[in-house]
């Protein structure tokens, strides 16, 4: 298994849509296998492929405070989701450290593939129904801060990008320190 990168808003390349996984077998068990693991490491209660720039149908969840009870979707569809609505303050690891209220269905039916390409059905509700929506928004190329008024986003984007310009110049400071 291996640490994979998690890209961050505002990446260009968090807006491709994914494509359905049609081969199953020990590539797709690898990556299932890696992308547990950097969400694990992160820590989160999800990631979705295209998270991680691999722009296929694919998303582990596990919303366990043990990290006993990994779930993985692929090529994830919503069949049936709840009039009721509900407002959750979510988070996203390629959004680090901001978290907003995003309102979405309380209760949805999810149909699916595992990882070996069988069907399944999951009823969700709570934190598992805000999770498998919020990650497979990421499978359509959709990020929860779309979700926010543009002001919040566009604050959103600026503190990102200026965080990753000020660790771009702190990695340029240490290689350079080790050249000389």
């Amino acid at each position: 298994m291996a640490l994979l990168k998690i890209l961050r808003y505002p990446d260009p390349r968090l807006h491709k849509v994914a494509a359905p996984v049609t081969e199953f077998g020990e590539r797709l068990a690898k990556l299932v296998a890696d992308m547990a693991e950097t969400m694990y490491d992160a820590p989160g209660v999800g990631l979705a492929a295209t998270q991680v720039d691999v722009h296929e149908r694919v998303v582990v969840i596990d919303t366990t405070e043990t990290h006993d009870e990994l779930r993985v979707f692929v090529n994830p569809e919503i069949i049936w989701a709840s009039e009721e609505k509900q407002v959750y303050d979510e988070g996203c690891l390629s959004v680090p450290g901001i978290y907003d209220g995003v309102e979405r269905p309380s209760q949805v039916k999810v149909r699916a593939q595992d990882a070996k390409g069988e069907f399944f059905e999951l009823d969700c509700d709570g934190l598992l129904a805000v999770c498998i929506q919020h990650e497979m928004d990421h499978l359509m190329g959709k990020v929860f801060v779309e979700y926010l008024s543009p002001l919040k986003r566009n604050r959103i984007k600026a503190k990102l990008q200026k965080e990753e310009r000020g660790m771009e110049r702190e990695a340029a400071l240490k290689a350079a320190g080790r050249r000389y």
